[in-house]
Order: C-alpha cells, then structure tokens, then sequence
C-alpha cells in the first residue's frame, strides 16, 4: 500500500472515511436495494483501490500516477450506471433489475462498461489483493471464450461475448454485482470496520496483557502468551496477515529471546494467526459468507465452531509446552508479569464486544448487531482515561476501516466471478464427477481430494476468495456423500483458511518470518506441524457433528475427549517430548496413534477414548524417572538465573 502525502492522502482518507459512514449507516439503519447497495459499495472501493496500491514496484509510493488517475476515474463508472439504473433512469439503456437475463439485449454502453468492470477488478485483484487471485479469474475469463474448443469434460457449448458480459456485470445472483458482493456489502463491511475500531481502541494490548498473566510464568511463557493473544485478537481482525504484524511485533521478538529457535518462533506465530479466523464470535468475513451461502444463522455456525477452535488451540498450546521443555526453557522474567489490576484496568475495552454478542444473542441480525457494537466503542474508551477516544480518532478508525474493506471487497468481487465461470460453463458438475469417479464411494477419498484442491486455490489467495470457490466445487460433493451441509462448509472453510499455514506458499509464514528473520519455508513448515490439529478437526467432521455441538453430550464429550487426547500423542510424536525426551522408536508409532484416535470411526468413541488414554498414561508412568531429572535439571538451572540476578541487581532489602 502507497504511502499517500499532502492532498492525495487527505483525498484518499475522505473517501475511506465515506466508505464506513455508508456502510455503517445503512447497517444501522437499513440496507438499500441489493443492486444499489452493491453498486455504491464498489463504487468507492474500486476506485480508491487505485489510489492505494501501485501498479508495480516502481511506480510511485507517495502518489498515485497519472495512470492510476485515469484508472480511477473510469473504475466509477460501471458502478455508477449500475446504481443508477438498478431501477430506471433517464439515461439508462435497461432498468437492471426488470431485465429478463439471457434474454433481454445487451447495450452497446453496457457492453462497454462491462468490459471496463471486468478489466479493472482483475487489475485491482492483482495491484491490491494478490497475483494469483486475479490469474484465477483471468483463467476463467479465458475458458469461457475456448470452452468450444477444450476436449472431453472440459468441453461446453459456445459462449456469445455479450452473454459473457452480461453475466459478470448484470447479472444480480452472479458476477461483480451479485450475492458474495452483496455480503461483502452487508454483514462483512460491518464487521470490517468493527474490527478496525476494536483495534484502535487499544484491545490489542489487552490481550497481550491477559496472556502475560495467564501463561506468560509457565515454560515456554512467550510463546504460550502469542497464542492466547493470538486467538482472542484473531477472531476480531480476521486476517492471519494483519494478526501476525499486531502480535508478532511483541511475542516474536520476546519468544527467541528466552530460547526458542527462529522458525519455531515464527511458525508458532503464522499458526496461532491462522487460527483466529475459527475462533467465534467474529471468525473473520468467510463465516459470513457461508451464513449466507447455507442459509444458516451466523448464530449456529459460530456456536458449532467453538469446540474445533478450542481444540486447535490445545494442540498449538501443548506443542509449545512440548518444545519449551524439550529446550528446557522457563517463562517470563517475573518482573515482566503485569498484576492483575494492570491487566484489568483495560477491560472495559471489552464492552463492545459483548454489546456485539448480546445484540446477536437476543436474536438481532449480524450486521445491526455490529453496528452497536461499533457505536459502543467510543462512550465505553471514555471510561478510563487512558484510553479516551476523541474524534480525530474516531476519523482515523473509520478511515482505517474503509481502507480495509478494499482489499476484502475486491476479492469478494474476483469470487463473484470465478463463480460465475464455473457456473456457466457446468464446471461444479464437471469437478464433482471426476472426484466421485476417483473416490468411488469413499468418503475420506473424497474428502482429501477436495482438501488439496482447497488447499491449492487458498495458497496466495484471501481466505474469504478461497472459502467462496471451495464451496462452489467442493460442498456439494460432500453432501453427495451424506455429509451434513454445515459440516460440508465448515469442512472446506478449515482448509481454506489453512491454507496460509500450508508451504510452500504460507503468507502467515512469510509475514512472520519477516520479523523473525528466518526462512520462510522453514517457519511455514514448523506452522504447518502446529495446525496440524486444523486438518484432523477438518476430517472429523466428515464423520461425527459431535465437535459441531449437535449430537448427544454424550457423543461431544467423548469426541471431544478423543481428539484432545489424539493431538496430544501428535505433538509429543511431532517435537520428540511427553514428560521427557521422547526416542524415535516411540515418537513414530504416536503419530498413527494419534490420528486414530481422532478419526477411526468404525469403533465406538468411548472405546478410542480408552485405548488413546491407556497409551498416555503408561507413557506417563514409564517417563517417570526421566521426568523426575529433566526436573531436578529445570530447578538447578532456575537458581542459578535466580543467583546470578542477585549478584547482578544486589540482594533485596
């Protein structure tokens, strides 16, 4: 992103600023027709889209070129003709929303404006977004005009130019303007500028402090610090990019210091950033889109993700337990523990969430309940006054929000696209029989197929880009096998989140080796180790709705339990520690363990909870005696730091 001074900067914040004013309005006080409220939303994103990110690395960073002016300028237009005429105008060569699609003529100005909206969002997916996004949907563009020409099942009748037109920029189901734009122009521009006000508002460091207090004494504190922070700073911010540079900067730094190797550090780092986007309430834009998508209340799906998330977090949690005992390393220095009444002087930072929580709870729809959320923030800052915010921060936060939405709504708009592609072309149909011909009737086939496909169109690409593809192709095949809708979509959400831990293209990785300094496939591999409990969670639930809360407790409690104990023999075969070092002939045997005890499915879960906890316990008992040295070296190489400090700062009076 340019970093815009003088005049262009003040430009460039005025239509940011614009941008969450219209979308905070009409959250609060009502949505305009899906056509116009979609066409405004584009309207001032595309645009400034131009403004904010240069063309190539040497274009200029302080101002937008002439170029991108003229870029600019015309990326208003479609979305101007396309509010303007949602409904009839005087100019207007069809009222969008009467017109039979398919059917009705496309204008030659409407011809042209189409083209010009397909060119720029795929300009500004590769400026703003990443390059992949936008080859994907060039890729698309591409198949619908050679689709007469391609062999076998990549064959489909011929496709006018115009129809393809039409079906990108008039259509309101598919294309720039239809339904994921019209989520990303609702409910998920809402929960953008939330979190861009929860941010300013200094809860970043709440959290830090929290995990401070709650783990920063035990073995390994830093490390266990980033992911308690982490996963509470995630689910607000909903990108695992932005959560490693807003947690990173603190834990990184402090976690080599106490011991940790770099990549470690760091891949502790992208795989906690990871895993906010599962973390309830918020879990960043893609739970929106799936509400949307499965007609499910946000409400469900973010109360059926909360054991996964928690158990995601477990593992990362026993990992670095694991490798900070195996490392012998300690927590923090006890002079670097805030006290409870620092910590919770903050708190009330904190209230616009749960406002946002008890307007969902009492059965308000997401985007109003955000709303509140957001207009709570500035009376509750006032009651500290530390934490006071005044209206030039206040501009700056709506400023923030609206820059963010940029990068959200364009890879919502690029979706809208590929969908379409697939769409037109029986693509869906086409992939859903070369899987089912693969997996024949195994659903675990199917399910790794449709993992790696995820997995592949999520390496570079935006979560909420991947998850939208993921279901287009993917979910259906899974409910073919009898998989229920929502553990369909949850299923293939997992992997497209997962994905930015996934090398070797792990953008969580990259951003956090940047600041640790270190290899990014090396810290992209150690992520991937960590999350791993992401992919078993993901698979579990092509089995059971247990860990989605929506069996008896009876079957949640044992799953629940299984997996837990499962991950837990993972990471003591995956970092060579239990109770002491582990030797190779018994770390390998645990892995398989592991994974059996979380998705063997033809034996009870009672019965997979027995055996994985008979392993644990007699692991526990043989490493009694190497567990009782690895504590007595642990107490001696505390008092000598405790001895040496004492020397260094004087005996306390």
């Amino acid at each position: 992103m340019r970093e815009l001074k003088g005049p262009v900067f003040w430009l460039a914040a005025a239509v940011a600023v614009l941008a969450s004013l219209f979308h905070l309005w009409t959250g609060g006080f009502g949505f305009f027709e899906p056509r116009e409220q979609r066409s405004i939303h584009l309207l001032l994103l595309l645009p400034l889209a131009y403004i904010l990110y240069p063309a190539t690395e040497n274009s200029p960073k302080d101002r937008p070129s002439i170029v991108d002016w003229v870029l600019s300028a015309l990326a208003v237009l479609p979305s101007l003709y396309s509010y303007s005429c949602a409904n009839g105008g005087r100019y207007c060569s069809s009222i969008i929303n009467l017109r039979f699609e398919t059917v009705d003529p496309v204008s030659p100005v409407e011809l042209v404006l189409g083209v010009i909206a397909i060119v720029l969002v795929i300009e500004a997916l590769r400026r703003a977004v990443t390059p992949v996004l936008a080859g994907l949907v060039a890729t698309g563009i591409l198949y619908l005009f050679v689709t007469e020409y391609m062999p076998g099942i990549l064959h489909f009748r011929d496709i006018p130019a115009t129809q393809i037109v039409e079906t990108m920029y008039l259509f309101n189901s598919n294309g720039i303007y239809g339904s994921i734009t019209g989520i990303s122009a609702t409910m998920v521009a809402m929960f953008i500028i939330f979190g861009a006000f929860i941010e300013g508002s200094g809860v970043g460091m709440l959290f830090h402090n929290l995990g401070m207090k709650v783990a920063g004494r035990q073995a390994g504190g830093p490390a266990k610090v980033e992911v308690v922070s982490s996963a509470m700073f995630g689910t607000i911010s909903g990108s695992s990019v932005a959560n490693v540079f807003a947690t990173g900067s603190f834990t990184i730094p402090a976690m080599i210091k106490l011991g940790y190797r770099r990549q470690f550090a760091a891949g502790v780092e992208a795989a906690s950033s990871v895993g906010g986007q599962i973390m309830p309430p918020v879990m960043g834009a893609g739970a929106f889109i799936m509400a949307e998508i499965t007609n499910i209340p946000y409400q469900t799906i973010a109360l059926a993700a909360i054991a996964g998330s928690l158990l995601y977090f477990f593992m990362i949690l026993v990992s670095v337990h694991f490798e900070a005992r195996r490392l012998r390393l300690t927590g923090c220095d006890p002079d670097e523990i805030p006290t409870w009444s620092y910590v919770l002087r903050d708190v009330h930072l904190l209230v616009p969430v749960f406002v946002m929580i008890g307007a969902m709870a009492v059965g308000y729809s997401p985007s109003f309940a955000a709303f509140w959320g957001i207009i709570a923030v500035w009376p509750s800052s006032w009651l500290r006054t530390h934490t006071r915010l005044y209206p030039t921060d206040v501009l700056r936060m709506l400023a923030n929000g609206g820059r963010n939405m940029v990068v959200v709504s364009l890879a919502c708009a690029g979706a809208g696209i590929f969908v379409a592609c697939l769409t037109v072309t029986g693509m869906v149909i086409s992939f859903s029989t070369i899987v089912t011909g693969l997996a024949g009737n195994n659903l675990y086939i199917a399910g790794i197929l449709i993992a790696i496909t995820v997995l592949i169109l999520g390496m570079g690409v935006p979560t909420t880009a991947a998850y939208i593809i993921g279901a287009a192709i993917g979910a259906p095949i899974l409910q073919q096998f009898g998989v229920p809708v929502l553990a369909a979509h949850m299923f293939v959400f997992y992997f497209s989140i997962l994905a930015d831990a996934t090398p070797p293209v792990s953008v969580a990785s990259y951003a956090a080796a940047s600041i640790a300094r270190c290899s990014p496939m090396a810290a992209g591999v150690v992520a991937f180790r960590l999350a791993i409990a992401g992919f078993v969670v993901g698979f579990s639930y092509l089995h059971s709705s247990a860990l989605l809360l929506q069996d008896s407790w009876s079957e949640i409690i044992g799953e629940f339990i299984a997996n837990a104990a499962g991950l837990t023999l993972l990471a003591a075969g995956f970092f060579g520690f239990f109770r002491a070092p582990l030797p190779m002939v018994v770390r390998l045997p645990l892995i398989p363990l592991g994974v059996m005890a979380t998705l063997f499915d033809p034996i009870s879960v009672w019965w997979r909870v027995a055996i994985v906890l008979a392993v644990g316990v007699a692991l526990y008992v043989l490493q009694k005696d190497a567990a009782s040295r690895e504590d007595s070296v642990l107490a001696d190489e505390a008092s000598a730091r405790t001895e040496a400090r004492i020397a260094r700062e004087g005996t306390p009076t």
